[in-house]
């Protein structure tokens, strides 16, 4: 596909601005897989090209947690390798099967996820005792890699909540821990999509770019303001996903 310099411009922006909300609370797909539809990319394509641009912006939010102190790599590293495992089975699955019965759960979780930021008292950067020890929580961390492989919208979102709520974590240290996560599950489905023919390279390419000035911008913010920021955004697009699922699914 052809597209002209103007439109290449207009979409580094929307993977700029994609990439710092992705890089804070997770759901940056809410901006930019509309806006490849919106362009005329078909919607295989659409999800393909967007777990191009996605990945680099993740990237960049990871290594500065990561520099910032807030991401231990080694204590993560199974819980990664479930992930990885979880998104390629994810992709594999989703060329196979109708996803619609899966649009009537996402709003429910979407929901859930804002509710617990709002509510729960263990939504700040103070570590609290785990509910669940890192081993019996790698198979829950490959489910939501599943669901990113599978689908994708909200997914930060699910690893931030589940991180504070069942690992006892402080909200940017898991937010740290998040964005390596769903680097993860970004790259398993990028590499299969590699594959598959279905990746617009160039345009990619270009959000890619955008998406990396994004992720630093936003991982930045995230580090700097902590919890007082991370936790309204959270929110925010907790309850703008579920409002997307429901109408692509109800009004689409």
């Amino acid at each position: 596909m052809e597209f002209d310099a103007l439109l290449y411009l207009a979409m580094f922006g929307v993977a700029l601005a994609a990439g710092f909300i992705d890089a804070i609370a997770g759901g940056g797909g809410l901006l930019t897989t509309p806006a490849l539809l919106f362009a005329g990319v078909p919607p295989i394509n659409a999800i393909a090209t967007n777990k191009l641009q996605s990945t680099f912006g993740t990237a960049m939010a990871t290594v500065n947690f990561a520099r910032a102190g807030l991401l231990d790599w080694r204590a993560h590293l199974p819980a990664v390798a479930w992930v990885f495992l979880g998104s390629a089975a994810g992709v594999l699955v989703v060329q196979q099967i109708d996803r619609a019965a899966l649009m009537l759960v996402i709003p429910a979780l979407l929901i859930a996820v804002a509710g617990y930021v709002l509510l729960s008292p263990r939504m700040e950067d103070i570590d609290r005792e785990a509910r669940l020890s890192e081993r019996t929580y790698r198979p829950i961390a490959g489910g939501i890699g599943f669901y990113d492989g599978f689908f994708g919208p909200g997914t930060g979102s699910f690893f931030n909540a589940s991180l504070v709520g069942l690992r006892g974590m402080g909200l940017t240290r898991a937010t740290g821990a998040a964005k390596l996560l769903n680097v993860t599950s970004n790259l398993a489905a990028l590499l299969l999509w590699v594959f598959s023919g279905y990746l617009l390279w160039w345009l990619g390419l270009v959000m890619a770019a955008g998406s990396l000035v994004g992720g630093w911008l936003g991982s930045h913010s995230a580090i700097r303001f902590g919890a007082p920021l991370i936790r309204p955004m959270l929110v925010a697009i907790s309850l703008a996903l579920t409002a997307k699922a429901t109408w692509d699914y109800f009004g689409g």
